[in-house]
Formats: structure tokens, sequence, C-alpha cells
């Protein structure tokens, strides 16, 4: 989806020509004819969302300094290009107080207004950008700062207002890389507790045995190597928001005792001889599936329905490609000026890309994508080219899946970035492992070992951190083992790229 522009003006032949010359630059174009209409849509109960206004100054009724006025006082944050016939000192003068970006006069020529269009939308996501990082620091996040026009993201965020009005338990689920953090910290953000800390906590990274020290506290001297007091980070959380990610990676012991916290508000820090008083909001995340953990027995049952009490499911970048330009556009403003280079555009062809790619990593993985296309762009301009891998992949035919022979089935293995695609191979009995050749020889170690690992793959859907966890072994082992076995080519720097691989 590219760019929108409102074109305000009442004269019809300079709004149709104004109208044309915006949908030929690459933007999606809207066009008014009156003020009060421009007004409707960028501040009414039904307001759109544009990023960029053609506003003619000379209107009947409400000109363009009203409207200006008025957008302002609204508070809506709009880059707006004025125009008008009469290219006074003054009236530029006036237009720029109002709260204008730029002024161009009747007729403007095409190459001038491009210029003063990517100026203006530029500037207002450089700016946009660094206001949400300032936010971010602040722990002012709020709903207003996640970039979206997907519906199904709408209805997310409708539903976490809802929660951020209260101190309900909040659990976000979702794919790693879709932003729950980013969630968690706009209900913080806009709820009454928004002025005390926002504490968030990997639980996936704490090493098991460090688990309760960490989230509950130890006194001096209750284990080796604690030579001073630590609070944890319940009580460094106490009035504001304690945020547990990944909280479906606590070991039982953890979640017993979490458990404890949550019901009676208090924590029992290691060592300690009498329990402390908590007072945290609490938002978990998972990318775990928590129901088929609790019926596992992997996960406890009444923790579960502890933090299960206002869920909110967000859905993966695949699913919301309408988001990917604005996303595509806000990491641009950011790393352009992080790196020095500036990038004046994206090409449609390249997002035409993007959008095409399921992106297994989501927003994390294409804002990786997006940095790394800017280090090899050699001009102003991103394309198809800045995109390599991405490109590659798309390009790999997909296995057709043969007919169904005598001695075997075939079946079609998942695509994921990171590996690249495995050959079909017979299906076996998940219950059954050959062990010997069709020979009646042993077979070699690494050809067993190879055929497990290209089950779990399958049977795990290309998910390589649960392929990790269930054969045990770190995930950065999995990737040695799937190079060594000859399972993996080109691949392995994709997945590096767009989803940290974890040590082991």
């Amino acid at each position: 989806m590219s760019e929108r522009v409102l074109i305000v003006d009442d004269d019809p032949v300079q709004c149709r020509l104004i109208d044309n010359m915006v949908r030929k630059l690459g933007y999606e174009a809207r066009a008014v004819d009156a003020g009060d209409k421009a007004l409707a849509l960028l501040t009414g109960p039904d307001a759109e969302r544009f990023d960029g206004v053609v506003l003619d100054l000379v209107m009947p009724d409400l000109d363009g300094l009203g409207v200006l006025a008025k957008i302002r006082q609204a508070g809506v944050n709009v880059p707006v290009i004025v125009q008008t016939a009469h290219g006074g000192i003054d009236n530029v003068l006036s237009a720029m107080r109002a709260g204008a970006v730029d002024f161009v006069v009747k007729p403007v020529g095409s190459e001038r207004l491009q210029v003063s269009l990517r100026n203006a939308l530029d500037k207002s996501a450089l700016e946009d950008e660094l206001a949400r990082l300032t936010r971010v620091r602040s722990g002012t996040t709020t709903f207003r700062d996640i970039v979206t026009r997907s519906p199904s993201m709408q209805a997310v965020i409708r539903n976490a207002e809802k929660a951020a009005a209260s101190a309900i338990p909040v659990l976000i689920e979702g794919e790693s890389g879709v932003g729950k953090e980013l969630i968690a910290r706009a209900v913080h953000g806009q709820g009454e507790r928004r002025a005390k800390p926002f504490i968030a906590v990997n639980c996936g990274a704490i090493p098991d045995n460090l688990v309760e020290s960490i989230l509950f506290g130890h006194e001096k001297g209750a284990f080796t190597g604690a030579t001073e007091r630590h609070l944890g980070k319940f009580v460094e959380a106490s009035g504001g928001t304690l945020f547990l990610d990944e909280v479906g990676e606590l070991p039982p012991a953890a979640q017993v005792k979490l458990l404890r916290a949550i019901q009676e508000g208090e924590v029992e820090p290691v060592g300690a001889r009498r329990p402390v008083k908590v007072d945290v909001r609490l938002i978990s995340a998972t990318n775990r599936n928590l129901i088929a953990d609790v019926k596992s027995g992997r996960f406890r049952e009444d923790l579960f329905y502890r933090l299960h009490v206002f869920p909110i499911a967000v859905p993966p970048l695949r699913e919301r490609t309408e988001d990917i330009p604005d996303l595509v556009r806000q990491f641009l403003a950011r790393l352009s000026a992080e790196t020095g280079k500036r990038i004046r555009s994206v090409s449609t062809d390249a997002l035409d890309l993007l959008a095409r790619y399921r992106w297994p990593g989501n927003v994390r993985q294409l804002e990786n994508a997006v940095f790394r296309a800017v280090v090899l762009a050699e001009s102003d301009a991103i394309g198809v080219d800045e995109f390599p891998q991405v490109a590659a992949h798309l390009a790999k035919p997909q296995p057709m899946q043969p007919a169904a022979g005598p001695a075997s089935t075939m079946i079609e293995v998942p695509q994921f970035i990171g590996v690249a695609p495995i050959d079909a191979v017979p299906t076996v009995d998940p219950g059954v492992l050959a062990l010997l050749d069709q020979h009646g020889e042993v077979r070699p170690i690494e050809e067993i070992e190879a055929e497990a690992i290209r089950f779990a793959i399958r049977h795990y859907g290309g998910q390589m951190s649960e392929v990790a966890r269930r054969l045990r072994i770190g995930r950065s082992t999995l990737y040695r083992k799937l190079e060594g076995l000859g399972l993996d080519d080109d691949g392995q720097n994709d997945l590096e790229n767009g989803e940290p691989v974890e040590a082991d």
C-alpha cells in the first residue's frame, strides 16, 4: 500500500490535475473540494489516515489557514503542503506559522510537487520515529506508536486499549517477532501506572538455577556467590508493570512461586525470613501454545488461568501484509539517520516482493532485512536488488507432491527461512526408526541422526526453536548439525539475520 495524500482544492480543474499528478508519482490520492470536508476526513469520528495533505489556501467558507488551525487544534500530526495562485511572502509566512511544511505556487510542476511531497513525508516519518523512540525510552509508549493499517491489528489494539483501562492481567500470544513487547509497553503507557516502572524480563533467557533469584530476589549469603542483596524484578516493578516475556519457558519450581506471588501479592526472596509485599500489574507473553503445555503437564493449569485472564492474540506479519509499507518507511527513517545514508524511496516492485514473502521472523526479521538493504544501497532508492535473500527464496521452485508409490508416500517439506528446503523424503512411522539398511547392515549414526532431524523439522513445521527444544540441543548446535549433515546450504545466514541464533 502506497502513502496516501489528501488533496483539498475548490477548483475542480486544479483538483483533478493535482490528483492525476500525485497518482503518477506513485501515491494513493483522495480529493475533496472544501475545507470542511477535509476536516471531516482528518479529525471526524470516521477519520481516515493520510500521510500528507496538499491544501489550497484560498477557498470559500473555510480557507486553507482555517483548516491548518483546526488540524493542529485537533492534534492531528500530518505534513501539509499549501498551494495558492497568490505567492506573496505574507501568504508564505502565514502558512508556515500555521504549521505547513512547504509552499508551492499554482500551477505546480510534477517535479516540484514530487520533491515537496518526498521531503515532507521523509521529515514526518523521521520525526515520528524519533518521537516514538523517545517515548519508548521514557516508558510512555502508547497505541499511537504501533504502526498498522490492518483490520486484524486494529482489533487487537482496541482490545488492548480496554485492558489498559484496568489492572487486569494480560497474556499476549503470538509468534516471535510480532511485537508483543511493544503492545505490553503501550498497555502500560496508557494505563494508570504509566508514571511507574515498566520492568521487562525474558524468562527464556534466564538459567533455571537463577530464575527465582532474578524474579523474587535473594538475601546476601543466601547461596554461593550471593555477595550482596538483590531485590528481584517483582520488587523493582512494585507500583508499576512487570512484563514476563516467554513466560511459558519458566521451570516448574518458578511456576509455583509465581502463582503464589500473584495470589498473595507477595514474594519470598531466596534466603529471606519473611515475604515481601508487592503491588504489580502483570503482563505476560508467550510464543508457545500454553493450552497444549497445560495438557502435557509442562505448565501448571492453575497458573495458566491466573495469567490467561485477558488474552490478546497478535497476528503474524504474513496475515497483515498491508502493514509492510508503513513499517518499511518507519525503519528507513531511523536506519537512514543512524547510518548516515539518505534513502529517499522504496520501489513498488520491492514492496510487492516484501508483501509476497512469508516472514517467519515477523516484524523483527523485516527490520533486519531493511537494515541490510540500507547497507547494500548504492543510491538514494531501494529496489528489489537490495533484498537478494528474499528474492532468492521466492524464486526457489516449490516442491511438487508426487503420486504415491507402492512402497512409500512422499510429502512436501514446509518452507522456512534459515534452512534450505529439504528434499521430500519417504514418511516413516514416528514410532519406528530403522536401524538396519536394505542390505541388513547397521546404518551409520549420522544417517540416523539426519533422519531424526528431518522428521523433527517437518513435525514442528520448521519452527527451529521448537525443534532444538524437543531434540534437547541448543539452536546453534542444531544449525551446526544441519550444516555438517548436508541439510543446509546457504540459508543459515538468512535466519541468523532474521532471527538471532541462541547460544547453547
